[in-house]
């Protein structure tokens, strides 16, 4: 069974809800908004493995190793 992934045209619509929520809570709370965010996403996740993978990656993806 494949896993769940949003197609491009959704990870387009995640991007610009984030882009415009982040406007809109202001650049001095954006690391607080990001956080809560992705403690929900969490929540919504009950497999450690897949989070601590998503970190992961995005750790890369910041780092240039990806």
């Amino acid at each position: 069974m494949k896993a769940r992934t949003l197609d491009f045209q959704g990870m387009e619509i995640v991007y610009e809800l984030l882009a415009n929520t982040i406007d809109e809570v202001g650049k001095d709370k954006e690391a607080l908004f990001l956080s809560k965010l992705c403690l929900m996403l969490a929540h919504e996740i009950p497999d450690i493995s897949k989070i601590e993978a998503a970190v992961a990656v995005a750790r890369q993806i910041e780092q240039g190793t990806m």
